[in-house]
């Protein structure tokens, strides 16, 4: 039984991370209120006190546009901290596995990008996560990074399951961007997927990982998933058409990867299964949200 540092605990992937690492030990949640990543002394003095064996970081700035505008909290929250919870890791002896995101790279592919590919993010949220994998590896040799996409789940903020079905309820019509592809991803997979990592990490297996479900498919392919599934299960639902569009015709501040679908094979590889298919993941989910409601 290992006792493990958990941060990020708001956040979605950090709520299912609470539930999925229980049974491998004494586990230490912490959320913004106990540990606030734009404060680095803090990280320093909680790793200190607490002694873990492995540290889990789910802790992360994730509003995208906003960190156009908000460059250094960014890149403080997402490139810095992760260094100094590298660093202290290393120094209490400890594993550090620290989620990433298809955001390092710049979607000009056309194929899965392995985790070797070449890193060129387009915008300051991307970058800062970039540097906060360099600190990472600069930082603790027994680590894993794990880059995720397209991030969904019943717990923490807003989504893109959440804010479609609060669209669908309201609207007849949704406008969905069609020309951006990448693989949704139930955080409760990943989360699973994690505690699986937990158990496997090692100096030989220390390194960069790539999970979210299996298959592709563009938002708006995404969104018509949604409506089908949501209406099966008898979610309210105004929504009557789903308008495909193009990036150009949706602007925002921070420009997204047109293409950035993970190859999985390293981590199937490791895990010694594949990760199940986005649209089985999203009707399990669906199911769970109706429950609660």
């Amino acid at each position: 039984m290992k006792r493990i540092l958990l941060t990020g605990i708001t956040g979605q992937v950090g709520h299912d991370l609470q539930r999925s690492l229980t049974p491998l030990g004494e586990v230490i949640s912490l959320g913004r209120n106990q540990l606030d990543f734009s404060q680095p002394e803090a990280v320093w003095q909680t790793i200190k006190s607490v002694q873990p064996e492995v540290i889990v970081n789910s802790a992360a700035y994730t509003a995208v546009d906003k960190a156009e505008s908000e460059p250094e909290l960014a890149k403080q929250v997402n490139g810095i901290t992760p260094g100094i919870l590298a660093k202290g890791a290393q120094e209490v002896g400890a594993g550090l596995i620290h989620i990433s995101t298809d955001y390092v790279f710049d979607g000009c592919q056309s194929s899965p990008y392995l985790e070797t590919d070449q890193t060129h993010p387009l915008g300051v949220y991307g970058e800062s996560k970039r540097m906060g994998e360099e600190a990472v590896r600069a930082g603790c040799d027994l680590h894993m990074i794990v880059r995720t996409a397209w991030v969904y789940g019943v717990g923490g903020r807003g989504n893109f399951v959440k804010t479609m079905l609060r669209l669908g309820a309201e609207r007849e019509e949704v406008r969905v961007v069609v020309d951006q592809i990448g693989a949704p991803t139930w955080s409760r997979d990943l989360a699973g997927a994690i505690a699986q990592m937990v158990s496997k990490l090692s100096s030989e297996t220390a390194g960069t990982y790539h999970y979210t479900n299996s298959g592709a498919c563009s938002w708006y392919d995404f969104a018509i998933a949604i409506f089908e599934e949501a209406n099966l299960l008898g979610f309210p639902l105004k929504i009557q058409r789903v308008v495909p569009i193009t990036t150009p015709e949706y602007p925002l501040p921070a420009r997204r990867p047109a293409f950035s679908v993970l190859s999985l094979k390293k981590t199937s590889a490791l895990l010694g299964s594949h990760p199940p298919h986005w649209r089985r993941s999203l009707r399990q989910m669906l199911a769970i949200l109706k429950a609660e409601t």
